[in-house]
């Protein structure tokens, strides 16, 4: 469908998106789980034949991303290079692995008066799905939708404009080698904002709002939407090392959950430390932060120990820097850890670093958020490293998913009753 001119009709514009994504939903209900797999193959396959295209189309983003000021962590979430597309080659045959979610029976039972009652798991439907960025979420959302039976509508940022209409293309013309609807997955290839409001007033026809990306963005939509929405705010995640921690153990934890990728929303942005061992802590990881190049911002005690620290605000404690800058604090004790994360974090992911099994139990039971973690990086709450796939992102919510959403979370359930002429007295 043609964009309207400018001041045109954007109502009439995202219904022919959301009554064309609601016809192919209804289609896919009806698609055999091996025709699903062709289409994830074949779409790997055309990854893989079309890469140069891809990387070129990707170069033409890259080149513009001075003029949207893309910070260094953005422009590398950015990049599309030839590992990267292997990589989403790779993601798209582990998502074909995976087992189909749709008729799974959840549980069952024989009522005493004969009725058999199954909760049976069913697509979503029809998910709108907008995000920053990261050309990568494309092909993954895409993967994740069609297999688990739901239509998409993909809605990208401009600076990855290219990026995502060249994958896109690849996965439209697998749908239509494959047979399947080619309208399951739809891209709206135009950047203006108010497409998005538009879209956002359809939930008629579209079942589920997912947003990724910043949290302007996040908090929009959510305001916005007449849908449901599955929502991620900030990934503000701590390390707290414990008295009985096996420093070395603890410095590779931090660096790795700061360090290997700090614009992701799984790093680090905190490090909480015991005092009984914060200056033996510290004495370790100081020389691994000077390396990396990491700003540390710290609480009076954490600067005593390591003087290069800035002094941190209570903004710090609040913020996903996205970047190599880490906010630090001394506590007392674990309770004053617990305390903290629950207070200033963002419920998406924290981790401990202890060799006490009381202490790594009371922190799993008492910090709120949507992936707790003993004595490993907080990279690992990632939908690849659990099991998933690929996610469709990580949502901090409690309802109707948390943490890693794939295929499971993009279901939902419909209860099956079959009689043999019971009526009800």
């Amino acid at each position: 469908m043609t964009s309207p001119k400018a001041g045109g009709d954007w109502q009439e514009y995202a219904a022919g998106f959301a009554d064309r994504a609601r016809r192919a939903a209804a289609q896919l209900s009806r698609i055999s789980g091996a025709d699903k797999q062709r289409w994830l193959l074949r779409s790997a396959e055309r990854l893989r034949q079309n890469r140069d295209l891809l990387i070129a189309e990707n170069r033409r983003d890259l080149e513009r991303a001075p003029e949207f000021g893309l910070s260094n962590a953005a422009i590398d979430r950015l990049r599309l290079d030839q590992a990267g597309i292997e990589k989403l080659a790779k993601a798209l045959h582990e998502v074909a692995a995976l087992t189909d979610p749709v008729g799974e029976i959840i549980e069952g039972a024989v009522r005493p008066n004969g009725l058999n009652v199954c909760k049976t798991r069913v697509p979503l439907g029809v998910v709108l799905f907008i995000y920053e960025s990261r050309p990568n979420v494309t092909v993954d959302a895409a993967a994740l939708c069609v297999k688990s039976g739901n239509a998409v509508i993909l809605r990208g940022g401009k600076e990855a404009l290219f990026s995502n209409l060249a994958l896109y293309r690849e996965l439209r013309a697998a749908l239509e080698e494959t047979g399947l609807p080619v309208d399951a997955v739809q891209l709206v290839d135009n950047s203006d904002r108010a497409i998005v409001g538009a879209l956002l007033q359809r939930g008629d026809a579209i079942d589920v709002a997912i947003p990724r990306g910043g949290k302007s963005l996040i908090e929009r939509v959510a305001h916005e939407a007449t849908m449901p929405v599955i929502k991620h705010f900030d990934g503000i995640c701590h390390v707290y090392v414990d008295r009985s921690a096996d420093v070395p153990m603890a410095a590779r934890i931090l660096i790795n959950a700061k360090c290997q990728r700090p614009g992701v929303c799984n790093a680090a942005e905190c490090v909480l430390v015991h005092r009984d061992i914060a200056g033996e802590f510290f004495a370790a990881v100081r020389p691994l932060l000077q390396d990396t190049k990491t700003q540390v911002r710290g609480c009076p005690r954490t600067r005593e120990l390591l003087p290069e620290a800035v002094p941190a605000t209570d903004e710090d404690y609040r913020t996903e820097f996205l970047d190599l800058i880490l906010a630090s604090k001394v506590v007392d004790n674990l309770d004053e850890a617990i305390d903290h994360i629950n207070e200033h974090g963002s419920h998406h992911t924290d981790a401990i670093v202890t060799s006490d099994v009381a202490s790594a139990d009371r922190f799993l039971l008492c910090v709120d958020s949507a992936a707790v973690i003993v004595n490993a990086s907080t990279r690992f709450n990632d939908g690849g490293e659990l099991g998933l796939g690929a996610e469709i992102g990580i949502s901090t919510d409690k309802f109707h998913a948390r943490g890693p959403c794939g295929l499971r979370e993009l279901t939902t359930y419909k209860w099956i009753i079959r009689g043999s002429g019971q009526i009800r007295g």
